[in-house]
């Protein structure tokens, strides 16, 4: 493998994708159907917003799911085996574990209450079970990762050099995308959630980040090169999606949009966002836990906020605010400063001396 450099962009990605992932979720209780899949709902709906939903909802969660593959190439050239998975149980099973138990419950009782149910203690995997899926990746594709990392100026590697410096190379990422979709057979392609659809599409996200970078530099200057193509062919492919499928294409080609959706996001975040700042520093480390802990704020939010008398889209913005500042003030005073509370919400250990 190249030399081990710190990819700023892919942090930033990695920022990013979670927050839209908590715009979407804020998004999903101003939709008719929040409440049938355990969202709190507003009373108006706000049907615009599932234009711009629809269209993050094919590559929003695949985004993760290629990051984290990536990050677990770069974390192999510093680990052996033993070491690669004792630090994924602490920083992924164990918050797992423990968000399984308490954190979702409690948005779960906020849903309780809000709509007058029987309050009921309800231990769920809630939007948690991404960090199952995860680290069951980790167990299953650690083997051939360090068998890769091993072999890693071999054939397959040179190989994989060459496929990927070429745009039409990428057909080797996209076509087992095409074919999972047309072999689950889905009614939903956006439907990832605990499905075996969402299980296997992360799997492969997960592997072929990690083959993008265990490629060297010819996939990025790939995506570099090619970054406004596969933006305007998945603009071109949604507009159909949008006005031919009304927004339910076959499965196939959501696959082949959803690629190309992502390429175009690499492309340009190694562009404009492979540079280190004070912002990403903060930003990259509170993003797993305000992921944790982002749905209790949102439920808490829409709460207090969705039963006021004025127009559904204050409220949006109003939800908006307060999930933000509510997950950030309370990682900045309590999660961070807590030294138990950290590998809880999967942050390192302190310094000596740091925190409570």
């Amino acid at each position: 493998m190249s030399d081990a450099v710190r990819r700023y962009d892919i942090d930033w990605l990695r920022v990013i994708a979670i927050g839209l992932l908590i715009i979407y979720h804020i998004g999903i209780g101003f939709q008719s159907w929040g409440v049938f899949i355990g969202f709190i709902q507003n009373d108006k709906s706000l049907d615009s917003l599932w234009i711009f939903m629809s269209m993050l909802n094919v590559w929003r969660i695949p985004l993760l799911f290629f990051v984290s593959g990536m990050g677990v190439c770069f974390a192999i050239r510093k680990r052996n085996w033993k070491q690669l998975l004792l630090e994924r149980t602490r920083r992924i099973f164990l918050p797992f574990v423990f968000g399984f138990f308490f954190i979702v419950p409690i948005h779960i009782f906020i849903w309780q209450k809000y709509y007058r149910q029987d309050i009921i203690y309800s231990p769920n995997p809630g939007h948690l079970w991404f960090l199952a899926n995860i680290f069951i990746y980790v167990i299953l594709l650690s083997p051939l990762f360090f068998y890769l990392r091993r072999k890693e100026n071999d054939k397959f590697r040179k190989w994989l050099q060459r496929v990927y410096g070429n745009p039409l190379g990428l057909w080797f990422i996209i076509i087992p995308f095409v074919l999972e979709a047309i072999i689950a057979q889905t009614e939903t392609y956006q439907m990832y959630a605990m499905t075996i659809h969402g299980f296997l599409l992360g799997l492969l996200a997960f592997f072929f980040g990690f083959t993008c970078v265990y490629s060297g530099n010819a996939f990025w200057q790939t995506m570099l090169r090619y970054r406004w193509l596969f933006l305007s062919v998945a603009v071109v492919l949604f507009m159909i999606r949008m006005t031919v499928f009304e927004l339910n294409a076959p499965g196939y080609l959501m696959a082949v949009e959803s690629n190309l959706w992502i390429f175009s996001a690499f492309g340009f975040a190694y562009k404009y966002l492979n540079r280190p700042g004070k912002t990403l520093s903060y930003l990259s480390q509170a993003a797993y836990p305000v992921y944790i802990l982002h749905m209790i704020f949102l439920y808490l939010g829409s709460y207090l906020i969705f039963p006021l008398s004025i127009p559904a889209l204050f409220k949006f913005i109003l939800t908006i605010g307060s999930t933000v500042v509510g997950c950030y003030v309370f990682y900045d005073l309590v999660i961070k400063r807590v030294r138990f509370l950290r590998p809880l919400f999967g942050l390192r250990e302190s310094k000596k001396g740091a925190g409570i």
